[in-house]
């Protein structure tokens, strides 16, 4: 870090080229493939231009999973010219990382939760759960939640940034907050962690970095080029100016450490201050969607499934070349003059006099056990690991007894359910971790004065889909029976006698 930096943002910060190298080393090794994992998991369609029938071109887009099929299938790209390639056969994609995460994502966050003030006083409490309520609800609710799950689930790992209006919260209402705090998701594409040399579970520093398009002058005085704030030509009258319009890339970060803040623009310091709520905090709450031992990204769900996924996408492509050439017949017509242009149906009479004349047909579907054998595997391979069955997804194929029985369900689904609960734990300590920064900024504020003490929260996940609401209670039943509290097995239960405040 500079010496003038080292001033304005304090000795304590990472050194500068030490962030500098770890966004080189993030944008050049792992942006390429967390977005290789994200087109794996939304396969979103490219517009392809149409080359003509003349060059074989067909179909109006290509599929982002394509990349993983054989040249044999996809056929090849002559000139670059999208639409247009030769060898292309009948392309077939089918996203089960799709489906399969988005099942994942449901049994995490289907239902809203609950965060419950762990304070003593239960007007502290009451106060508590319902502020907490408004920042997540003003940072987006349940929609949040669950676009911190999808990006876990995808990335392996996904990191909550508490934004702090600082000068304006000093002095705010309560009713007020939400506009000046918020909680961000931050997914792996942007983010960069500069991890503590010697823990791995500590982060020294957090940059949030983005490369974004603006519009620059291609020349001007000194033959250096200026940022334009507005596309608009400065004399409208001329098209000069529009002439000399050209995109430039210009790469934001935000650097964020427990010392304070501070805004680069193409590695240009422009804005910061140190932190005077939360001194010596970085706002950063960093969740794995499955714990890793001894590194900081996590194991996600999309990356175990790629391989399959290529697979089943070549096989159902096979598949569909295979019925096209067999399903309809096709005929090799021998010493028969002017064939060529006759047509094949009911009523068509050919005629010939060369006694050696023969038609033969070529074609119909036949049956191949083994390739359908193939497919099935692979789909339960898929299953295995992701730990999603079909019936997740609400396909049932096969008779799994009593279907309203949650034992039944549970069975099934319990693979599901289990890496469910497992995730929960991690998800539900980062939203914990979070929400107490919340209340630590407040406190710094002198918006919401409270105790360290009173500052604990705990989340309150709701039922599972599969959880029978009759035996539930019957279980809660037989608690209190058994001499349990009623108090204690309402809680369990995710009932209380207020309104807890509901995310």
């Amino acid at each position: 870090m500079s010496d003038q930096l080292r001033a304005e943002h304090g000795n304590a910060d990472p050194e500068w080229a030490l962030v500098q190298l770890a966004i080189r080393e993030h944008v050049n090794r792992d942006v390429s493939r967390y977005e290789k994992m994200w087109a794996y998991y939304r396969n979103p369609l490219e517009l392809v231009r149409q080359a003509g029938a003349a060059n074989g071109g067909r179909g109006w887009y290509r599929s982002a999973q394509e990349v993983g099929l054989p040249t044999r299938i996809v056929g090849t790209n002559e000139g670059q010219i999208l639409g247009g390639e030769r060898g292309r056969r009948e392309v077939v994609i089918e996203n089960d990382i799709g489906w399969r995460v988005g099942a994942m994502v449901d049994f995490m966050f289907g239902s809203p939760v609950r965060i419950e003030s762990l304070a003593r006083d239960e007007k502290t409490r009451d106060v508590i759960e319902e502020v907490l309520e408004s920042v997540w609800e003003s940072s987006g609710g349940i929609s949040l939640m669950q676009d911190m799950a999808t990006l876990g689930h995808v990335f392996g790992h996904v990191d909550l940034l508490l934004r702090v209006d600082e000068e304006q919260l000093v002095g705010a209402r309560v009713n007020d907050i939400s506009q000046w705090i918020s909680i961000e998701p931050i997914d792996a594409r942007r983010g960069v962690a500069v991890m503590s040399p010697s823990d791995y579970r500590r982060i020294d520093a957090y940059a949030v970095h983005v490369e974004r398009d603006v519009v620059v002058k291609s020349t001007t005085r000194k033959g250096k080029t200026r940022r334009l704030s507005m596309l608009k030509p400065q004399n409208p009258r001329s098209h000069e100016a529009e002439r000399n319009l050209e995109r430039s890339t210009q790469r934001v970060t935000e650097l964020f450490t427990p010392d304070g803040w501070a805004r680069f623009e193409d590695g240009v310091r422009i804005g910061g201050d140190a932190w005077g709520l939360m001194p010596g905090v970085l706002p950063i709450v960093h969740i794995q969607n499955m714990s890793q031992p001894f590194s900081y990204s996590g194991i996600g769900e999309v990356e175990a499934l790629v391989g399959l996924q290529d697979e089943l996408n070549t096989r159902l492509s096979d598949r569909a070349s295979r019925v096209t050439m067999q399903s309809f017949k096709m005929y090799l017509a021998k010493g028969i003059e002017g064939f060529g242009g006759s047509s094949v149906g009911p009523g068509v009479v050919w005629s010939t006099d060369n006694p050696d004349a023969e038609i033969h047909g070529i074609g119909g579907d036949a049956h191949s056990p083994s390739e359908d054998s193939h497919i099935n595997e692979i789909r339960e391979a898929m299953d295995k690991i992701s730990g999603v069955p079909p019936v997740a997804g609400g396909v049932v194929k096969t008779k799994l007894g009593n279907l309203s029985s949650a034992t039944a369900l549970r069975i099934t689904l319990m693979s599901l359910i289990a890496k469910t609960l497992r995730k929960r734990v991690g998800y539900g300590r980062g939203i914990e971790q979070i929400s107490g920064m919340v209340l630590d900024a407040l406190d710094g504020a002198g918006v919401l004065k409270t105790a360290v003490g009173d500052r604990g929260v705990r989340v309150v996940w709701g039922a599972l889909p599969v959880v029978d609401e009759a035996s539930v209670v019957a279980a809660g039943r037989a608690k209190i029976d058994l001499g349990v509290e009623p108090e204690v097995v309402l809680d369990e239960l995710g009932f209380g006698d207020d309104d807890p405040g509901v995310v």
